[in-house]
């Protein structure tokens, strides 16, 4: 390696792969979030895995989706997409615990189409510590 490579192809860490794909999209706070799914302007999609949801508890009205399954449920064109994947107009607002993982996954919207996805700055802690709605995750059956 000489170090001339084109920036596109080395390597990149995390951090400055986050700061690229958080620059394609404008990201919303816990507030601007509950208000838009309130009056009915966005979707929240819930991407946390079990364990977080059984802990935490859930936001009331988000659709849960778990990460792996992301793009199949939401892609309008997708054979296996839910009934709220209307169209690519759809403003979806991707909430994991922190705002990491979503701001990864709204990237991956963005190249389904969903050009209105976004993330939740801070993820589901930021919208608990704002004192917004939550509810206790139903016991699981065994």
């Amino acid at each position: 390696m000489s170090g001339t490579e084109p920036a596109e192809s080395r390597p990149v860490g995390i951090d400055e792969l986050l700061e690229r794909v958080r620059a394609g999209y404008q990201r919303i706070d816990a507030r601007e979030a509950y208000e838009a799914a309130r009056s009915g302007e966005a979707l929240l999609v819930d991407i946390r895995y079990a364990a977080l949801r059984d802990r935490d508890g859930l936001i009331p009205g988000a659709l849960v989706i778990e990460r792996n399954e992301l793009e199949w449920r939401l892609d309008p064109q997708g054979s296996h997409k839910t009934p709220e994947a209307t169209g690519h107009d759809l403003q979806v607002v991707v909430i994991c615990n922190e705002g990491y993982a979503s701001s990864l996954a709204a990237a991956s919207l963005h190249q389904l189409g969903l050009h209105r996805a976004t993330d939740l700055i801070g993820g589901f802690q930021a919208w608990k510590t704002a004192g917004l709605p939550v509810t206790p995750q139903p016991p699981q059956p065994s």
